[in-house]
């Protein structure tokens, strides 16, 4: 009986530990990386409609916010709620702005680029576009490489008139390992933001990405709730024209 009650408190034990590192990660307690300024000194966030209303003038006062992607499209005729609103707002806080499309794999790309031109004004000084490429959140179809590298090159054939700039793909490791790893050649040349909110990733120098998103739970004065959190390759010198203030240091 006795082995019973230790193995029972020992249990418990654990269920706490667990639900308090849970809900300490999940309010933004607790992150798993914390890039320095010093070492990443252009760091920022990406949004969409689940951060609401957002005070971008205080968002853009913070040190550690340099640049902002926000949630434009999703597959042919979705369009976020806030895009507008937070493409005007975030350009007038004098944020470095940027647009992303979410990327679905049951339309067809170039129906979903036709969504990203009637949505996303072609401006200068902006981050080129990004696509959000991910099974998380998409539609049950799984395609095979053939289909992936059709699709994905007809979205952006499709906008290479209007955004001729190198995309960038943001990716989780799942579909990297899945459709990119050893693939790369098959897609379009791309700048990668990679998905890695457990551990920096372990590129060498960053070789082989621009933007690190590196928590999924961060807080901010001027949003309401949790926020994506990114960082530049220092060594990235595609996006140096956008940041001068900081390429000169």
């Amino acid at each position: 009986m006795g082995s019973v009650v230790r193995w029972a408190i020992g249990a418990a034990a654990i269920l706490v530990v667990a639900s308090a590192v849970y809900f300490a990660y999940n309010f933004g307690m607790l992150r798993f990386n914390n890039p320095s300024q010093s070492h990443y000194p252009i760091q920022g966030i990406d949004v969409s409609h689940h951060q609401g209303a957002i005070d971008w003038k205080t968002v853009a006062a913070q040190p550690n916010v340099r640049f902002a992607i926000m949630k434009a499209t999703e597959g042919g005729d979705h369009k976020d709620s806030r895009f507008a609103d937070n493409w005007q707002r975030a350009g007038d806080a004098g944020l470095v702005r940027g647009a992303y499309h979410f990327f679905t794999f049951c339309r067809p790309g170039r129906d979903q680029a036709q969504n990203v031109l009637a949505t996303v004004p072609k401006e200068p000084g902006t981050l080129p576009i990004a696509v959000d490429l991910e099974f998380v959140g998409n539609c049950n179809k799984v395609p095979t490489l053939e289909e992936m590298t059709t699709e994905v090159n007809a979205f952006f054939d499709e906008l290479k008139g209007v955004f001729p700039e190198k995309p960038i793909f943001y990716v989780t490791q799942e579909f990297f390992d899945q459709y990119l790893k050893g693939n790369e050649a098959r897609f379009p040349e791309h700048y990668l933001w990679l998905r890695s909110v457990f551990k920096e990733p372990a590129q060498q120098g960053c070789s082989r990405w621009s933007i690190w998103q590196f928590a999924d739970n961060g807080t901010l004065d001027g949003i309401r709730g949790a926020v994506d959190l990114n960082a530049l390759c220092p060594s990235e010198t595609g996006f140096a024209h956008l940041f001068p203030a900081v390429a000169a240091k």
